[in-house]
């Protein structure tokens, strides 16, 4: 068999016969972005609906500077994150370098800025539909926010989802703020970047398939979700981003 094969079908074996380290590597890499993604999503979402909302001076620039945040390089994010955390930064009393806590704050930069633009976004385009009715019953900037929050509760819901993936699929940051430490810091992506430079293929092709199969899995429940938010909306289409792997 060539090497592909070969290595294919270990990997396979390694995932179908529950390879305690393989999967070890899986759990912990789910930990880390459900933890980062819950965090993210509680504060990107409040943010995002203020945004929506609020009218204030210095607001476009606020958005610029959001927008912009979308495209921050990961590895950008781990240098900060390195910095602050580190002994000689203001927050190294914490201790917490190449831990779970370090690779959790670091997704978390990265999932906010994704948050809170596609929040502002759905609750923006919602207020343009239903906020003046809003308004003239009374409502306030918060409770209009909150409102039409709840209203696009379906499409926020696609938010988190890929706010997920943006997270689960992100290597620079963690490997960096992590250190890739065998079975306290490793997850699948930092995994599948030091087995392959290593020529372990088959532990990188298994932790590849499950990452893909986890990617696949979240847009799969994406299209789900804006199938009920169209019937639920008689036709109507949310915000629904694809997952990146």
């Amino acid at each position: 068999m060539s090497t592909f094969s070969e290595s294919a079908a270990t990997a396979l074996a390694l995932v179908t016969q529950f390879d305690p380290d393989l999967w070890a590597i899986v759990k912990r890499s789910m930990a880390v972005s459900v933890t980062a993604c819950l965090i993210a999503f509680g504060l990107g979402l409040g943010l995002g609906a203020w945004l929506a909302v609020a009218r204030f001076a210095g607001r476009g620039a606020v958005l610029t500077v959001l927008n912009t945040s979308l495209a921050l390089p990961s590895v950008v994010v781990g240098l900060l994150v390195y910095l602050l955390l580190s002994r000689t930064g203001p927050l190294g009393f914490l201790g917490w370098m190449f831990s779970f806590q370090a690779m959790v704050i670091a997704q978390v930069m990265l999932v906010v800025p994704v948050v809170t633009a596609l929040t502002r976004q759905a609750v923006e385009d919602a207020d343009r539909s239903h906020g003046e009715q809003l308004r003239s019953m009374g409502a306030g900037t918060a409770l209009r926010g909150l409102l039409l929050a709840w209203d696009e509760r379906y499409a926020l819901l696609t938010v988190l989802i890929a706010s997920f993936g943006r997270a689960i699929s992100e290597v620079g940051a963690v490997m960096i703020v992590g250190g890739n430490i065998d079975g306290f810091t490793r997850v699948m992506t930092t995994a599948i970047a030091l087995e392959t430079s290593k020529g372990d293929l088959p532990l990188a092709l298994a932790l590849g398939l499950i990452l893909l199969s986890v990617v696949l899995a979240l847009n799969a429940l994406v299209s789900l979700l804006r199938g009920w938010r169209e019937r639920a909306d008689g036709g109507a289409t949310g915000v629904a981003p694809a997952v990146a792997a």
